[in-house]
C-alpha cells in the first residue's frame, strides 16, 4: 500500500463513468476518505436525465442476508453502511429510508388468474375480501399488510428476521447523494460520452476524451471507474477497443408500475410501516410489491431479457401491454376502497445489470487486460470497474462505493471481495 502523502498527489485524478447509484457512492466514499481532493474526482454521464434506469426507477428494497456466501459480506457491510447514512442524514425523511418486512404469499393455482384479472372479482369485489370477512387469519394480522388482498387458500409468511431488511426510495437516494457530492467539489460532466483514452510518454493512462455539445475535451484521468450499469461492457470496448477482454454482463429489463396506496392516511406518516411482498405466479408472473413510505406501492417482476438495451437511458419506451399487465395485476392484488380509482403514480422500464454467475463485479482490472494500455501502480492508478449486479444494486450500492473507493486508493477492502473479480 502507498504511503498517504503519494495517494493523495495533485497528479492523481480519477473519471467516474456513470452516474447512477454505484458510480455516486463510489464518488461519495472517494470524496470522504481525506486521500483525495474531490475537486480531482469527475463524474461523466451520457444520458440527458439523471436516474432514467434502475438507479432511479427500481424498487429500494434492502436486506442484510439474501446473498450468496461470495456476496454476504459485502451485502452486510451495506445494509449497515444503509443505515449509517438514513440515522446521520435524516434518512427516513429525504429519501424514505424505513425498517421492512419481507412476506412470501402463495396463492392457491386454482386462485391464480388465468389472464384477465376478473377471475378475483365478483360483482366488483374480491373473493378474498369476503374470505376476510369470515376468517381473520389472526396468526397473521401484525404482518399483513393493510392493503394486500390475498386468497382463502393463499399461504402467507414472513420470509425476513426482524432488522434485517429496509426500503428507500433509490431516486430520492441518488439525488441526495449527487448534491452531496457535488458540495464537495466533484464535478460533473452530462450529457457526455466518453470516446476515448489518452496516454503518456510511457504509456500509462492520463486522460479519458469525452464528447459533450458536439465539443471533444480530454479529462485528466489516472485512476478510471466504469460504473455505467448495463452499459459497461459497450463503454469498455469502446475506450479499449484492442482488448480481448470482454465484460460478461448483460441487461435484464423489468417493467414496474408506482400506485397510490388507497389505504394510505397522511396524517398516519409517522405510523407508517414498510412491507415487500414476494408472490408465486399471479397473471403469468410472480409479482413483487415493495410498500414504501409517503403511501407508494411498487410494483414489479415482470422482466424480460428480449427487451434490447438502448443508446441511452432516456432513449427507454415502456411496452404498453406490459403496463397493462401489471395494471390488471395490481387492481386484482391490492385491497381497493369501493368508488376508488387505482392512482398510477409511474410508468417505469429499467434494465439491470446481470452476470451468469449472480455476482456482481467489483474490481480493479489488471493491465493485461486493457489491450496494451498500462496504469500507474498502487493507489495512483488503475482501471476499475462496479457493475452486474442485478436485482441488488441499490441494496449494495453503499457497500460497493466504499471498497470500491478504498481498491482505487490502495487501500484494504471492508469486505470480503475476492470473488467479485473480472473471470479471466
Amino acid at each position: 500500500m502507498m504511503p498517504s502523502s503519494d495517494r493523495s498527489n495533485t497528479n492523481t485524478t480519477t473519471v467516474v463513468l456513470g452516474s447512477g447509484i454505484i458510480g455516486l457512492c463510489t464518488a461519495y466514499y472517494l470524496s470522504e476518505s481525506g486521500n483525495t481532493d474531490p475537486d480531482s474526482i469527475q463524474l461523466v454521464d451520457s444520458s440527458p436525465e439523471l436516474f432514467r434506469c434502475a438507479s432511479g426507477l427500481a424498487a429500494g428494497f434492502l436486506s442484510a442476508d439474501w446473498f450468496a456466501p461470495s456476496v454476504s459480506s459485502l451485502g452486510a457491510l451495506s445494509f449497515k453502511l444503509h443505515a449509517e447514512l438514513a440515522n446521520t442524514h435524516s434518512g427516513r425523511t429525504t429519501w424514505g429510508y424505513s425498517q421492512s418486512t419481507g412476506i412470501s404469499l402463495s396463492q392457491d393455482s386454482e386462485s391464480a388468474i388465468g389472464g384477465s384479472g376478473e377471475d378475483w372479482l365478483e360483482n366488483g369485489t374480491s373473493r378474498a375480501q369476503v374470505a376476510n370477512h369470515n376468517r381473520p387469519w389472526a396468526e397473521e394480522q401484525k404482518a399483513r399488510p393493510q392493503w394486500l388482498r390475498r386468497t382463502q387458500e393463499g399461504i402467507m409468511e414472513v420470509i425476513s428476521r426482524e432488522g434485517t431488511t429496509a426500503q428507500i426510495d433509490p431516486l430520492r437516494f441518488c439525488q441526495w447523494l449527487l448534491e452531496t457530492v457535488k458540495k464537495r467539489g466533484v464535478r460533473m460532466h452530462q450529457p457526455a460520452r466518453a470516446t476515448g483514452i489518452a496516454k503518456d510518454t510511457q504509456g500509462s493512462l492520463s486522460g479519458v476524451r469525452i464528447s459533450q455539445d458536439g465539443t471533444e475535451t480530454e479529462l485528466p484521468c489516472t485512476r478510471l471507474v466504469i460504473a455505467s450499469g448495463a452499459w459497461s461492457p459497450r463503454v469498455f470496448s469502446t475506450l479499449f477497443p484492442t482488448s480481448k477482454t470482454r465484460i460478461p454482463i448483460s441487461s435484464l429489463a423489468g417493467h414496474s408500475l408506482l400506485v397510490r396506496n388507497p389505504h394510505f392516511k397522511p396524517e398516519e406518516v409517522d405510523k407508517e410501516v414498510c412491507h415487500a411482498v414476494f408472490a408465486t405466479d399471479t397473471l403469468g408472473f410472480s409479482p413483487e410489491w415493495f410498500a414504501r413510505l409517503g403511501g407508494e406501492l411498487y410494483l414489479a417482476g415482470l422482466n424480460s431479457t428480449t427487451i434490447p438495451l438502448p443508446d441511452v437511458a432516456t432513449d427507454v419506451q415502456a411496452n404498453d401491454k406490459a403496463i397493462e399487465q401489471l395494471k390488471q395485476c395490481a387492481k386484482a392484488m391490492m385491497l381497493s376502497i369501493p368508488d376508488k380509482e387505482m392512482e398510477v403514480m409511474r410508468e417505469g422500464l429499467c434494465f439491470r445489470p446481470v452476470t451468469s454467475s449472480g455476482r456482481p463485479i467489483v474490481a480493479r482490472i489488471a493491465d493485461e487486460e486493457l489491450g496494451g494500455v498500462k496504469t500507474r501502480g498502487g493507489g495512483s492508478g488503475g482501471v476499475f470497474i462496479a457493475a452486474g449486479h442485478g436485482a441488488w444494486g441499490i441494496s449494495h450500492a453503499p457497500g460497493t462505493g466504499l471498497v470500491l473507493a478504498e481498491l482505487i486508493e490502495g487501500r484494504p477492502p471492508s469486505a470480503k471481495i475476492e470473488a467479485l473479480r473480472l473471470p479471466s
